[in-house]
């Protein structure tokens, strides 16, 4: 049976004194995929902020643990060495740090390991060719001039390379084209495994199309108003978030 792996309960967040979510409750176990969808506004990135404890979200009520342990008040920096990955919807673009030493540092940090350079190396060329990447991007400087379809190709290496125990892949999907979504579900793919778990944040099915999810939640105005699986996705597809309003 399935281990429990992350558990929100009764999750009330505030940002600049406005109440975003209103009693989150939400368990994933590993092996699973969730996605939680819903209209712009309705909490969903405030969800995946307050997982990783972002400064700029008040936790007023409710609790989450990872793997039984209470991460509700650590530093991001301590929830990420615990195994939570979070891809950005606008990845940060660094000037003068090449993606493959931004790698190295963030897998040193994570492991507490020193990385050892010729498995990296390997390591990265394998997953680069699994998705479609340019080897000359790997020494440019992090997302800096990269289309958006790059960034969010190397938002998925990154998470292959730190191979977390929850990845929440926020709006990763995000104006990418076909060939571009089909690219980062491969990735999704190629990361998942019965140890480790995957929350997706979106507003739209386009990434669904490629994947074969556990559960979909559907959170409009703070709390999440229905769960299904992935019919319910293309219900919404269909039919859009009126219904929920």
């Amino acid at each position: 049976m399935s281990q429990d792996l992350l558990e929100i309960k009764d999750l009330h967040v505030k940002a600049e004194d406005k109440e975003i979510l209103k009693g989150i409750n939400l368990k994933i176990k590993k092996g699973e995929i969730h996605v939680i969808m819903g209209p712009n506004g309705s909490g969903k990135t405030t969800t995946a902020n307050s997982i990783l404890n972002n400064p700029a979200y008040q936790k007023v009520n409710g609790s989450i643990t990872l793997e039984g342990e209470d991460i509700t008040h650590l530093k991001t920096d301590e929830i990420a060495r615990k195994g939570i990955f979070m891809s950005f919807q606008l990845p940060e673009e660094i000037p003068g740090v090449s993606v493959t030493n931004f790698l190295k540092y963030a897998k040193n940090k994570v492991t507490g390991k020193p990385v050892k350079v010729f498995q990296f190396k390997d390591e990265l060329e394998t997953y680069m060719k699994e998705l479609n990447m340019n080897p000359k991007n790997m020494e440019r400087s992090l997302n800096v001039g990269f289309s958006g379809g790059e960034k969010k190709k190397n938002e998925i290496l990154q998470m292959l390379v730190l191979n977390p125990k929850l990845a929440i892949l926020d709006e990763t999907d995000s104006g990418l084209d076909v060939d571009a979504i089909k690219t980062v579900s491969k990735g999704i793919e190629m990361f998942k495994n019965d140890e480790n778990a995957i929350l997706i944040i979106t507003h739209n099915t386009k990434i669904l199309h490629s994947l074969n999810v556990d559960y979909v939640h559907v959170l409009v105005d703070g709390k999440i108003v229905k769960t299904g699986g992935q019919d319910l996705a293309k219900e919404i597809e269909e039919n859009g978030y009126s219904q929920y309003k």
